[in-house]
């Protein structure tokens, strides 16, 4: 027979026994209706459940395969409710990877720039492939590392993943973890990812064009149906505009006579000013000048009307791309033009400084 006899200002336990019969005492000075014991039932499908209710916490209940097995997780839950550490895993064991990447993308991600969310989309679709079916509450440090090797030796377009993909990727899942903990209150006790190693960023690229490159890179572009595919190619090599900056860009940014254009909605959400060559603000004043823009519209480069009639910036990626194939420079990125005309400012004669508040990033 086992008794629980409580006493106060004490904590000895005490074993009489006699014969084959045996009282164990265990004493302690916290009140009776503190320790109010699981209680472990078996079900008609031969499972165990645990129930446990203690003062001051919520009835929880889990069902396991033996009846160790609920011994051992209400041991565990009451030792953590007794050193006030207890967290409800019940929201992270039920909610699959899947399920909360499809919540940040409805929540979360349409609070960001349009780039950002066609970014964090696509990384999504890789981190749903191959960890989409684990529970957030089974994703360990060692699981998500697994992911990260993988993921380094899988074959892309060009080669291996690249490094700064996969840190995105993990920078994605690490955010969503600080919300899931932060917001969502799904009962998780840390982001598993902030415990694994991060690939390396990498070298930077540099990319240079040849003259023969720019020049049939400049003949392709313009030669296209729609001008404005040429005239953003010759914007962003003369000023070093990113492609976002330069598509989104609205005629009310653009100064022609002082010949700058005011940059608001940036990478780093810092204001900055784009001074503008000669040939930059002939680009742009052919841009303005468009007679195929409807009087209503105020992007520079704008896009066909979507379903609800409203004009969004010129979409021209998947142009650019085909384009750049066709040419046989595959390993040509449009961001390479960035750099292309960051090296020749600084060939020209401009300092760091300016350079640097051009290219402020």
């Amino acid at each position: 027979a086992r008794l629980l006899c409580f006493w106060r200002n004490t904590s000895d336990t005490v074993l009489w026994s006699k014969g084959t019969k045996s009282v164990q005492y265990w004493c302690a000075s916290t009140p009776l209706e503190s320790f109010q014991m699981a209680t472990l039932v078996k079900t008609p499908s031969g499972t165990w459940k645990a129930l446990i209710r203690k003062t001051g916490w919520p009835t929880v209940a889990k069902t396991f395969r033996t009846k160790r097995d609920a011994e051992d997780w209400s041991r565990r839950t009451e030792d953590e409710m007794v050193r006030g550490v207890y967290i409800q895993r019940s929201g992270s064991e039920r909610m699959t990877l899947e399920a909360a990447l499809k919540r940040y993308l409805s929540d979360i991600t349409p609070t960001k720039k349009p780039t950002t969310q066609r970014g964090e989309t696509s990384k999504a679709k890789k981190l749903i492939e191959h960890l989409g079916k684990y529970s957030l509450a089974a994703l360990s440090a060692e699981i998500i590392a697994g992911y990260r090797d993988k993921r380094l030796n899988e074959k892309g377009r060009a080669g291996t993943t690249s490094n700064n993909t996969v840190r995105l990727e993990l920078a994605l899942l690490s955010h969503l973890f600080t919300v899931a903990i932060q917001e969502w209150g799904l009962g998780l006790a840390f982001n598993p990812v902030l415990n694994i190693r991060k690939p390396s960023p990498g070298e930077g690229r540099n990319r240079r064009l040849s003259p023969d490159e720019e020049r049939r890179l400049l003949i392709a572009m313009n030669k296209h149906s729609n001008p404005m595919l040429g005239w953003i190619v010759g914007i962003a090599l003369e000023t070093g505009m990113r492609s976002a900056e330069i598509s989104s860009l609205r005629k009310s940014q653009v100064d022609l006579e002082r010949r700058i254009v005011k940059l608001v909605d940036t990478k780093n959400d810092a204001q900055r000013t784009v001074p503008l060559s000669k040939r930059a603000t002939a680009l742009l004043q052919s841009a303005m000048e468009n007679p195929a823009r409807p009087s209503e519209c105020n992007l520079v480069f704008f896009g066909e009307p979507g379903k609800d009639t409203k004009r969004r910036p010129y979409a021209f990626t998947k142009t650019w791309r085909l384009l750049v194939k066709k040419l046989e420079l595959p390993d040509f990125r449009f961001h390479d033009l960035r750099h292309e005309a960051v090296s020749r400012l600084v060939e020209g004669g401009l300092s760091d400084q300016e350079v640097s508040s051009i290219r402020r990033v």
